[in-house]
């Protein structure tokens, strides 16, 4: 198990996400008009002092003070999605394997914790969510936030996590990341791979939210396509990889796949948690 702290899990792992050139989202070598790399990388560094400040805090207050540091910081929505998965898992006693426990977690959260998640997402003013009939963020926070969860499960990943204790990214994206590490020492190559990994089996929330379930499973379909077209570091993968990203941005990057790099965070999290992930950090070669 690492030595690293809740925060400085947090903090590495969302500047290893951002910095790693994943199709359709922001990196270090591609800002959007209005979010850029240095957001991120601001947030990342003030918002892992913050976890770890919280430590006994309960969930709910602990993503209400990251995400009002967050927007302190950089005026804008970096983090949300990550915050709303590490936080339940940062919970977890250090001591203690996270798959197992991380439910105790989620089962201790009180009407409080539904406020105040509830309010730190109306502060955080993501993009694209919408109205629904039951449990809309611009109702009455629910007595019951599991079950708010529970509601939005089909449409949105991030809530699917609460609904089934974080069974995806146990089950799917630790086990990916792990794979994808332990094939070489590129860890940005990595994490890429991984992204590209999840967008083929999960539609994107986000672009499912903004522009539609169709154009949603039309991003999976392409990154099936990749997937099916060799490795990375063949051509014909990272022609795919380059046309993916192209596609993603057109439409004034509504089709940004957040909700795919909010899962990346939190398994990225857990490999560094967990000691998957090891310093020395070395993020890419230098060719």
């Amino acid at each position: 198990m690492s030595s690293l702290s809740p925060g400085q899990c947090f903090t590495l792992a969302t500047i290893m996400e951002a910095t790693a050139p994943k199709p359709g989202n922001v990196h270090r070598g591609s800002d959007f008009e209005d979010l850029s790399y240095p957001d991120f990388v601001v947030a990342a560094s003030l918002t892992g002092p913050r976890l770890d400040a919280d430590t006994a805090l309960p969930v709910g207050q602990t993503i209400l003070n990251a995400v009002q540091t967050t927007r302190a910081a950089v005026g804008t929505n970096t983090n949300l999605g990550t915050l709303l998965l590490v936080v339940p898992l940062a919970k977890v006693p250090r001591e203690l394997p996270l798959a197992a426990h991380v439910g105790e977690v989620l089962r201790q959260l009180t009407p409080e914790d539904a406020c105040q998640v509830y309010a730190a997402i109306n502060h955080a003013h993501p993009g694209g969510m919408g109205r629904v009939d039951d449990g809309d963020l611009a109702a009455e926070p629910p007595a019951d936030l599991i079950a708010a969860m529970r509601l939005a499960a089909e449409r949105d990943m991030v809530a699917r996590q609460y609904a089934t204790d974080f069974a995806d990214i146990f089950e799917t994206v630790v086990p990916l990341m792990a794979a994808a590490i332990g094939q070489g020492p590129d860890l940005l190559a990595a994490i890429v791979h991984v992204h590209v990994q999840l967008m083929a089996r999960f539609p994107d929330s986000l672009i499912a939210r903004r522009c539609g379930a169709e154009i949603a499973k039309q991003s999976s379909v392409r990154a099936h396509r990749i997937l099916d077209s060799g490795q990375p570091g063949d051509d014909a993968y990272d022609y795919g990889l380059s046309d993916l990203d192209f596609w993603l941005r057109g439409d004034g990057h509504r089709r940004n796949p957040g909700t795919t790099a909010d899962l990346v965070a939190a398994g990225l999290f857990v490999a560094l948690r967990d000691g998957i992930i090891e310093p020395p950090f070395r993020l890419a070669r230098l060719d």
